[in-house]
């Protein structure tokens, strides 16, 4: 038999019953009123942040999220030492994920030790984090234990995390070891699993696996594509007669990924760029080019997350905004999300002087709804609420960085 509701209780159920309140109106309205965001993280009892703890894994939506929003905006000093005992002790494994998660958004140095211990947790989700977390957080200590788990770790959507975890501390440390094992997963395993290794060396400009690349660049196949693009980010211009021959000869579908890998690589960019910019637009008025498009979309968010390509935004924005095609809007928020947690500096400067922003951030919002990168979207929420509390009032900043808050919902 259930029994009846304490006072004590039934006080937490209504803070939970208000916050959701607060969340579906924002939600349904698209922006959070000022008197709705609090002006600085805002203290809870005990039983209130252990209550919003334990809903960060309800099935219903409006719920957890805000309780994510409860436990993100309480005072560092009751939030973290509660979401590190969640993570160690809390029997549901999803709130222990989700702790782990929020936890990162206090920047707190225990973050560190509660990751190492993740590392060996049983829970996929998160090991994943932890390895995200040191992608993030090199540290030369960590190398030899990545090493290892590369030829222990099983989980299928574990090991990219750890991938990038190895490529980002082969960026910063000359470790023949950790090098060797990376380039061995070029050429073994399952594509989806090699194309994370791609891309993560891509990403961190390791010049030590030109050779794979270029190897793996002249094969035709579903990693032909990783791998130009990959080779332009590396920046090393031998890398321009391969392209130039992929540019010759690959299927049109290809052509916008070669075309960014050369931009990125530094050559006849502005071209370049141009030509992403006019297929997008072309394949948006035209059905049938649904591939162009894709490709056209993820070429131009490579070029932003690159870096001084606001050109390259601003036509992802004009083509996305007006659209009401799915087809459309859902590769180009893709990309506008992946800039966004990618170069976020360069996609808060475009939104904070766009004249449609609420529009432009809406389409943010649905690249955010598709992608899975939970460890990197706190961060951004982080930034932003940080951003937000040291903001003057009634300030430009603080305006962007409200109705971010209540469009992207967190």
């Amino acid at each position: 038999m259930m029994s009846a509701p304490t006072p004590r209780t039934r006080s937490t159920g209504r803070f939970l019953a208000g916050l959701i309140l607060c969340v579906l109106v924002a939600f349904r309205s698209g922006a959070l009123l000022p008197a709705q965001e609090p002006a600085a993280p805002q203290p809870a009892s005990a039983d209130q942040l252990k209550a919003a703890i334990d809903k960060l894994g309800d099935f219903d939506y409006a719920t957890r999220t805000a309780a994510s929003r409860a436990v993100r905006r309480t005072i560092a000093s009751q939030a973290v030492p509660a979401l590190l005992q969640t993570v160690a002790e809390h029997a549901d494994g999803y709130v222990r994920y989700r702790a782990l998660v929020l936890l990162t958004g206090f920047n707190d140095p225990r973050t560190t030790d509660a990751m190492r211990e993740s590392l060996t947790s049983p829970n996929d989700r998160l090991r994943s984090v932890a390895y995200s977390f040191f992608e993030h957080h090199p540290d030369r200590a960590m190398v030899g234990d990545l090493v290892a788990a590369l030829d222990k770790e099983q989980g299928e959507f574990v090991r990219p995390s750890l991938v990038r975890a190895l490529a980002a501390h082969g960026a910063v440390y000359d470790d023949p070891a950790l090098r060797q094992a990376l380039l061995r997963e070029v050429g073994r395993g399952e594509d989806y699993f090699r194309s994370a290794v791609i891309e993560a060396l891509g990403d961190y400009k390791s010049l030590y696996a030109y050779e794979a690349l270029v190897a793996v660049a002249k094969l035709d196949g579903p990693l032909q594509d990783d791998a130009a693009l990959a080779l332009g980010k590396i920046g090393d211009k031998r890398a321009l007669p391969t392209l130039a021959s992929l540019q010759q000869a690959a299927p049109r579908q290809s052509q916008p990924t070669i075309a960014t890998a050369i931009c990125v690589l530094g050559v006849n960019c502005s071209s370049h760029q141009n030509y992403l910019i006019e297929t997008l637009k072309f394949a948006d008025r035209n059905l049938g080019f649904q591939e162009l498009l894709r490709g056209a979309a993820t070429g131009l968010g490579a070029l932003a997350v690159s870096g001084g390509h606001d050109q390259a935004v601003d036509a992802l924005l004009e083509v996305g905004i007006p659209s009401q095609d799915d087809s459309t809007r859902a590769p180009v928020s893709l990309a506008l999300g992946t800039v966004a947690l990618r170069n976020t500096p360069l996609m808060l400067s475009i939104l904070g002087k766009h004249p449609d922003r609420d529009r432009a951030i809406e389409l943010v919002a649905e690249g955010f709804d598709m992608l899975e990168e939970d460890l990197a979207k706190e961060t951004f929420f982080a930034a932003t609420r940080r951003t937000y509390w040291d903001s003057p009032a009634g300030s430009p900043t603080r305006g962007l960085m409200e109705t971010l808050i209540g469009k992207l919902n967190f």
